[in-house]
Order: structure tokens, then C-alpha cells, then sequence
């Protein structure tokens, strides 16, 4: 199983920055090559400074579903309508507002929340 790093993590890797019943992926930091409930978790546990996806690795794993555990590229998971395509978990809408701090670029997505 892979392993999810993070402050206070339940089974579905909520931790304890984001506990709604959505919030249950992760993130692969690509300078450490850790899954982190979020960047809250990294910056606690990481004595180095995050580094986010670049564009041109987003078709590699870097998106865990905590639900299923599946592991979805940047693509994939941008591309998902916040629903796990493995296993139809929900996933938080909201997380849109934090996507410049884990993939290069700007994104938007109406209504993320």
C-alpha cells in the first residue's frame, strides 16, 4: 500500500488541516517523491521547501485517491471532475484554490468553491 505522510491522518488520509468527507487525496511532492495529505503536512514534517509539479511531468503518478488508493497523473486528475474515476469517490472541488501550490501553471474550474 502506498504510504501517505501528513498531521493526524485517518484512514482515508484526511489529516488534520482538511477533514471534510471529500478531502481524500494526496499529493506525490516531487522533491522529497512523498505522498502528503496536503502542503500544510509537508511544511510540518519536510525540513526542505516544496517543489510542485512541472507542466511537463503531469502525465506522472502524483494524485492519490485515498478511497481506493489509486494513483492518478496531474492529467488525470485535473481532468476528473473531482470524482475518483477508479472508485467514484468525491473529491473536494475547493482543492482548486490550492492547485499553484502543487502544479506549475493557473488553472481554473467554475465553481471550485
Amino acid at each position: 500500500m502506498t504510504e501517505v505522510h501528513g498531521v493526524g491522518l485517518d484512514a482515508q488520509s484526511r489529516c488534520a488541516h482538511w477533514q471534510s468527507a471529500t478531502d481524500v487525496i494526496s499529493i506525490r511532492f516531487p522533491c522529497c517523491d512523498k505522498y502528503y495529505a496536503c502542503y500544510e503536512c509537508h511544511e510540518a514534517l519536510e525540513d526542505h521547501e516544496p517543489a510542485v509539479w512541472s507542466s511537463d511531468r503531469f502525465d506522472e503518478p502524483a494524485v492519490l485517491c485515498g478511497v481506493c488508493r489509486v494513483e492518478l497523473s496531474t492529467n488525470a486528475y485535473l481532468a476528473c471532475g473531482f470524482t475518483c474515476p477508479e472508485c467514484g469517490a468525491a473529491f473536494n472541488p475547493g482543492c482548486a484554490k490550492h492547485y499553484h501550490l502543487y502544479f506549475e501553471g493557473s488553472f481554473g474550474h467554475p465553481g471550485a468553491g
